[in-house]
């Protein structure tokens, strides 16, 4: 009998993560869900933990190991969002932000990483965001996180290529999350500064970026992209045009 892969999805309570998770479990993946609060999908097994705390993710690790004793794919989906101005950004916030995004993905690649070098296959997928190919104003330490992100999955993909694991990023334009309700309640943008933005005239729905995340989890499908930063953004970060030339076509 053959048993089934296993994927690790970290915040896994709500938005891309709940809806990556989903997908997964739908394609066969016995998963494993990892969030600060209790995830509403049913996974395989779940553990409550702080993706940025050493001591939680090597717990996370442990319960994997001794429950299934491989690991075939890590999706690092946990992330915090902060908009706020550079020069009004406290040092504490700034941590905060990059201990979450950043750090708690390394320690995951680091640990799980372990293990799929030993096994000489895997995949790790980490959500990068487009704020980590280019610049978005009052997001300095977001925008920083995800370029950070984005340079250690290249740099995994290089180290570890050759040894059977690879390592990609998606990058997600703007998704209708509960991420996305909370910064639009802070006054920072509206549904149609994003709308205007995006070629394709809409947010990004949570399935957008899980199908992004199952096409590069799948070594059938992708098991020649290694160190991408793949954009799903509508075509966001293709368009050079200003707003108006942009309306003016639809």
């Amino acid at each position: 009998m053959t048993t089934p892969p296993v994927a690790v999805i970290t915040g896994a309570a709500q938005g891309i993560g709940r809806e990556v998770a989903r997908v997964l479990a739908a394609r066969g993946y016995a998963t494993v869900l990892t969030d600060l609060q209790e995830p509403a999908e049913t996974g395989a097994l779940t553990v409550l933990g702080d993706v940025s705390d050493p001591d939680s993710v090597a717990s996370l690790a442990s319960q994997v190991r001794s429950t299934f004793g491989r690991v075939d794919v890590l999706v690092n989906n946990a992330g915090v969002s902060l908009l706020r101005p550079a020069e009004e950004t406290t040092a504490e916030q700034w941590r905060r932000v990059i201990d979450v995004n950043l750090t708690g993905p390394f320690l995951l690649c680091q640990e799980f990483g372990r293990d799929m070098l030993a096994a000489g296959s895997g995949s790790i997928v980490n959500i990068a965001s487009i704020a980590g190919l280019q610049g978005v104003s009052d997001r300095a330490a977001y925008n920083a996180s995800k370029h950070g992100l984005i340079g250690l999955t290249r740099t995994l993909a290089a180290e570890w290529g050759g040894r059977g694991v690879r390592v990609n990023a998606v990058c997600p334009g703007w998704v209708k999350t509960e991420m996305d309700v909370a910064d639009q309640a802070s006054g920072g943008y509206t549904d149609d500064d994003i709308t205007g933005q995006v070629p394709m005239g809409r947010f990004a729905a949570p399935g957008d970026i899980a199908s992004a995340v199952a096409f590069l989890a799948d070594s059938g499908m992708s098991g020649f992209i290694n160190g991408v930063a793949l954009p799903v953004d509508g075509g966001w970060t293709a368009d050079g045009s200003w707003t108006s030339l942009r309306l003016r076509k639809r």
